[in-house]
């Protein structure tokens, strides 16, 4: 039976057959883990023009070019990145330096946890396993990747793929339907990683916690674009960078924008300009190979029922189609780009995520307006800000709390391959790419001995002496005093409500 037709019940064997290995081996020293990182970028590298048409053909229409920025080009300076520091983050932190002297030696070794699951997604399913898997093998980890059944012949493909560079006992792609996610997120891993939405990332972390299995959970939101206070041109291009950018992926993105407060006066001009954008971007939509499909019926449907109940209940709705084409398509599953204005939070669009080509325009009076409608919502993944670097951009960040922050350019945050990467409250816990990755995927362990010729916390053991008690109060009056005076300095007055 091939990997790629692991029943249910095989499962908790595969992922006893890796930590036999993990345990067995231990740590993995720097060159396997440079090895096995290489040995995955191999298996995309060499395997390219397999793989886009494998998710040119679950998505129904997805650009060639996209897939391959995407999903291949833009994570290789992730990876590069981690494989030149891999070496400095494995180190081992020296503490009590002085104290070695006298015989007492204390270290924190960052070492693996283990056995590693990771849950794909289907919006981008060869990244968003990749790079998990990255960070997990440059932290010394096994990996068991579950990938998304919503797109079937890439899961399928690097099933088929994996053994070709990998043993089982290092990494293993696993496919299948429901059934074998919500076994596979029962597993008891030493972490478990999942990127998807958050009412799924709800179930994974129930799931995970009857094993106590921590798990870092990369999940969406409705991301909020703010237009600053400026001049109708200032609008207008932003407008025209913000049009652009929800239709990447087909607007199937986690970081793209779902809705945009406009300054009330410049609302009409903000329209015009992302209608004109649209307009100039397309000739024919139903038969452009550029224009990405909705992954499947069930999303289609979805994202034109958020479409519908906005315009049932009051919302202004334009539908921004090329002349002569009948859209939403249900052939292709191309849905036109859409403009919708007059939002409320009656509506399912003003709660929901919505995954596809649909922009809802709001208009505020006062920027603290802004800020307070953004607040009153989950946190997303990241908010946008579309005006210069000011005191109101610096506010907007002070104000407002997400995953990250982008200013004037479509997930800006993630440009550096540095920078962490996660969501906070309903939009994830936990973060990666860089060294994030490598720590979350890593457990610090203190390591202390002793040479000294006395115990140092045999103090804490009876009998007590009189000499120890009256230490114990002393250090406790110094602590006392010392806290008492930080308190009395004007600068150090606090928020006391």
């Amino acid at each position: 039976m091939s990997r790629s037709e692991l029943r249910v019940d095989e499962l908790e064997s595969l992922l006893q057959r890796q930590r036999e290995s993990f345990v067995e081996q231990g740590p993995p020293e720097l060159a396997v883990r440079l090895n096995r990182i290489d040995r995955l970028l191999a298996l995309v590298l060499d395997n390219t023009g397999d793989l886009v048409e494998a998710m040119g053909d679950d998505f129904g229409t997805r650009s060639r070019a996209a897939s391959l920025f995407t999903e291949m080009v833009g994570m290789i300076p992730v990876v590069e990145h981690t494989r030149k520091n891999a070496a400095r983050w494995m180190r081992t932190t020296k503490l009590l330096r002085a104290a070695r002297v006298v015989g007492l030696r204390a270290d924190v070794e960052p070492t693996p946890l283990g056995v590693v699951g990771i849950i794909g997604p289907w919006n981008f399913p060869l990244n968003l396993v990749v790079l998990p898997a990255v960070a997990a093998f440059a932290a010394g980890n096994r990996v068991m990747i579950k990938m998304s059944e919503i797109t079937p012949r890439t899961a399928a493909l690097l099933a088929e793929l994996a053994p070709k560079y990998f043993d089982p006992t290092e990494l293993v792609v696993v496919t299948g339907g429901p059934d074998v996610a919500a076994t596979f997120s029962a597993l008891p891993f030493d972490h478990l990683f999942f990127t998807g939405s958050p009412d799924i990332g709800v179930r994974v972390q129930r799931a995970a916690a009857e094993h106590l299995v921590p798990v870092t959970l990369e999940l969406g939101g409705k991301n909020p674009v703010v237009v600053a206070p400026g001049g109708r041109d200032d609008v207008a291009k932003a407008a025209a960078r913000i049009a652009a950018a929800r239709l990447v992926n087909g607007g199937q993105v986690c970081v793209c924008p779902d809705y945009v407060l406009v300054p009330q006066g410049h609302v009409e001009a903000f329209v015009d300009s992302a209608r004109r954008t649209w307009q100039g971007m397309f000739d024919t939509i139903v038969s452009n190979p550029d224009y990405c499909s909705s992954v499947n019926e069930p999303n289609f449907d979805r994202v034109l029922g958020l479409i519908e109940d906005a315009r049932a209940k009051g919302a202004v709705v334009e539908a921004v189609a090329p002349a002569g084409e009948q859209l939403p398509d249900r052939a292709t599953r191309k849905i036109a780009p859409t403009l919708i204005r007059g939002v409320d939070d009656d509506m399912r669009i003003a709660h929901e995520e919505v995954f596809g080509p649909v922009l809802a325009v709001l208009p505020y009076t006062r920027l603290s307006d802004a800020i307070g409608y953004i607040n009153s919502r989950p946190a997303p993944l990241v908010a946008y800000w579309y005006g210069p670097d000011g005191d109101d951009f610096r506010g907007f960040v002070r104000g407002t709390r997400s995953g990250g922050v982008a200013r004037n350019d479509f997930a800006a945050q993630m440009i550096p391959s540095a920078a962490p990467f996660g969501g906070v409250g309903r939009s994830g816990m936990g973060a990666y790419h860089g060294k994030a990755g490598f720590d979350g995927f890593s457990h610090y362990r203190t390591v202390v001995g002793s040479d000294l010729p006395f115990s140092i916390t045999g103090s804490a053991a009876p009998p007590f002496t009189k000499p120890m008690k009256l230490y114990a109060d002393a250090a406790l009056r110094r602590a006392r005093n010392k806290t008492r005076r930080r308190l009395a300095r004007p600068s150090s007055s606090g928020d006391r409500r």
